[in-house]
């Protein structure tokens, strides 16, 4: 590992706290690491548990929505695939920002011990969070194989939109987790926030049944437009992107990533001295 030389100089960790993000990057690493490895260790059925508990969302899913309540899939598109590729992006989103929310918390013994930019904690957090969804994405794979179809070119384009999934959740993950620092208790919002949001978005149905009157105000939810073109890349077809609805999402995305880390970065300096 590579040594750093500390300066201590009043000031001079505002004026180069991007530079130091890229400094302690092997924190990150190591932090990254960390969770993973705490994620899996020692638990009883490992990754198996990734592969479980979306099938069995699906399986639910499928039964309910798609059987008794007899909800709409895109042409050619079995319904189960239809659900499973909008698990893919939502299980990623919440899980990211229930890890962010907590991350500060979780990590206070080191906060209070060692300087670093705090910003590396709840970012590293959500890492985990990307080694679940590799596992779901190689399941998903298998079920479109077992179901004859293959993925349309655009497929290339699902990069885009995972970056978008997370940036939509490691924004409101910055403001909770800061604000979770001084007010114990906004911890409890996050799973409110989380099953709230899922009824909300287009998991266990498309967005095509939403009437057209309430567009403007359903893409307000940026989850929408990840899950969208998550179906858009994967199944292609009628699982089609409303483009202006992209675009909303795009930019209330990041309203709420300079939300969260406009309070973070306010409020990073008192984190040592209040958890």
């Amino acid at each position: 590992m590579s040594t750093q030389t500390l300066v201590i100089e009043a000031g001079r960790a505002e004026r180069h706290y991007w530079r130091d993000l890229w400094r302690y990057r092997e924190l990150f690493a190591v932090l990254a690491w960390r969770d993973v490895a705490v994620r899996y260790k020692q638990t009883v059925i490992g990754l198996a548990w990734v592969v479980v508990q979306p099938l069995a969302s699906v399986l639910v899913f499928t039964i309910i929505f798609g059987k008794l309540a007899k909800l709409p899939a895109p042409a050619g598109v079995p319904y189960a695939l239809m659900v499973f590729a909008a698990l893919l992006p939502w299980q990623l989103m919440s899980s990211s920002l229930t890890s962010a929310a907590g991350s500060l918390v979780g990590n206070s013994g080191l906060i209070s011990k060692v300087y670093f930019p705090r910003l590396i904690i709840p970012v590293s957090a959500v890492m985990v969070c990307f080694v679940d969804f590799a596992v779901a994405l190689v399941v998903f794979a298998l079920l479109m194989t077992w179901y004859g179809l293959l993925p349309p070119p655009q497929v290339l384009l699902l990069p885009l939109f995972l970056l978008l999934g997370f940036a939509a959740a490691i924004g409101p993950g910055l403001l909770i987790a800061s604000l979770n620092v001084r007010y114990r208790d906004f911890r409890m919002l996050v799973p409110f926030l989380v099953q709230f949001g899922m009824y909300l978005s287009p998991v266990a149905y498309s967005s095509t049944v939403v009437p057209e009157q309430w567009r403007t105000v359903y893409y307000l939810n940026p989850a929408a437009s990840v899950i969208d073109g998550f179906r858009w890349c994967l199944l292609g077809g009628e699982a089609q992107v409303w483009w202006p609805g992209f675009a909303m999402g795009c930019a209330v995305t990041a309203l709420l990533l300079w939300l969260g880390v406009r309070q973070f970065r306010r409020t990073e300096r008192s984190f040592a001295d209040m958890i």
